[in-house]
């Protein structure tokens, strides 16, 4: 009965996505096409005789699940893979990185009879859904079909605990069909349990992020992004920013440029399509930039270089002496910090983290990790950063030192997939 009136909710609010993709369109065009994926009027029956399913909503939760599906790929390469994302930047990562190794479509409505077309046309055996999914119409059919479906990844904040707790007559349900749960944390993991999961359903693996590794084509891309910035420009990237945060990271620069006037900003907002507004704010802040979309090469009167392409962020990262990374201002709960941190560098945030708990933790117990609340402290922060040599580099190795002492996740999660993947 609770489903059931969830479901007419849904159908009662489905012109408020569809009107918000359409809003979204005037400045990213893919919101408004491939409409027909979000219904799933587009799959054939039988489209694909057997699948195993990786849902990643956008660009963060595909890069984490990466090695992964390149592993399941060379493990498995008689099983189909179907990707699906939600956003149309997950969609175009999902492409350029693996082509046709993969089948990709976008992630239908949580409607039942979307789910019964998508279930016709893919078969899937095996569904594991990345990082923090919960869709209960989804969950009930892969119930009814007998597809197991285990989480990657897995992480739950306090906030999003509690949230589901109040709602736990909808929610528990869908919680609880999980086969599997692989966490990325002792604490998360009693999280799930007191939402009504089986404690032998939830495996602490860690996370996936630890794992991360910079090949040697990325150190070479980096060596020759900061050949061109210029060796004698010092130079900090401010990553994953949202809506907001702009104004506080340019107003911070301009402060950073009053006591270091060749320092450089390479500035990576979250969404693409927001860069033009960005570009803008920068010009009317009397920050003159240059766009990398546009193979512009910075000058020496440029203050911020925007990172405006695709799948770079990690190689920008390199370029760098230190990064402040976004979604931390905003009430987002932050970002990836583990990536600059890989390249040893000093970290900053700001206080908004709920959703990146324990890797804070880490980073601050090290002392790898400076929490900024304004302009202000971020301006302070980065100029005290880059005039102490023996400070940042000492900040860089613990930063370095706690991504190489918590790998693992990945192996830990391949081998609980063993068991259940389908013959």
């Amino acid at each position: 009965m609770i489903r059931a009136l969830y479901t007419m909710l849904w159908y009662f609010l489905l012109p408020v996505p569809w009107v918000t993709m359409w809003f979204r369109g005037r400045k990213a065009p893919d919101y408004r096409m491939r409409w027909s994926e979000r219904h799933m009027y587009h799959g054939a029956p039988n489209t694909l005789p057997a699948c195993v399913w990786v849902h990643a909503v956008s660009v963060g939760e595909t890069l984490a699940a990466v090695p992964m599906i390149e592993e399941l790929l060379r493990r498995y390469p008689t099983m189909p893979i179907l990707v699906t994302t939600t956003t149309p930047t997950g969609s175009d990562r999902v492409k350029d990185i693996f082509g046709d190794r993969v089948h990709h479509v976008y992630f239908p409505w949580d409607i039942p009879r979307a789910w019964q077309r998508f279930f016709l046309a893919y078969n899937p055996k095996l569904i594991i859904m990345v990082e923090t999914e919960l869709w209960p119409n989804l969950m009930a059919k892969a119930v009814k079909e007998q597809v197991p479906v285990w989480l990657f990844n897995g992480r739950i904040s306090e906030r999003s605990y509690q949230g589901y707790r109040r709602l736990n007559w909808l929610t528990g349900p869908a919680i609880r069909a999980y086969e599997g749960l692989m966490v990325q944390t002792e604490e998360e993991a009693e999280r799930y349990i007191k939402l009504g999961v089986q404690k032998d359903r939830v495996h602490v693996t860690g996370s996936v992020k630890f794992d991360l590794r910079l090949t040697a084509c990325i150190k070479q891309e980096a060596a020759q992004v900061r050949e061109m910035f210029g060796r004698n420009r010092w130079v900090w990237v401010a990553a994953s920013t949202h809506e907001g945060e702009e104004e506080i990271v340019l107003a911070a620069h301009q402060q950073v440029l009053a006591v270091v006037p060749n320092a450089l900003l390479v500035l990576v907002p979250r969404h693409p399509e927001r860069v033009d507004s960005v570009a803008e704010l920068s010009a009317k802040m009397g920050l003159p930039c240059v766009r990398r979309s546009l193979n512009e090469q910075p000058q020496e009167e440029t203050a911020v270089y925007l990172g405006d392409t695709m799948g770079e962020l990690l190689m920008l990262y390199g370029a760098a002496e230190l990064a402040f990374v976004g979604g931390s201002f905003a009430p987002i709960g932050g970002h990836n910090l583990l990536e600059p941190a890989a390249w040893e560098h000093p970290v900053l945030s700001g206080p908004q983290l709920f959703n990146f708990e324990r890797i804070g933790e880490l980073l601050g117990e090290a002392g790898a990790l400076t929490i900024v609340q304004n302009a202000d402290e971020l301006a302070q922060a980065v100029v005290a950063l880059l005039q102490d040599d023996e400070r940042r580099e000492q900040e860089g190795r613990a930063a370095a030192d706690v991504v190489a002492a918590h790998g693992g996740a990945l192996q830990k999660t391949l081998t609980l997939l063993e068991r259940v993947w389908p013959a």
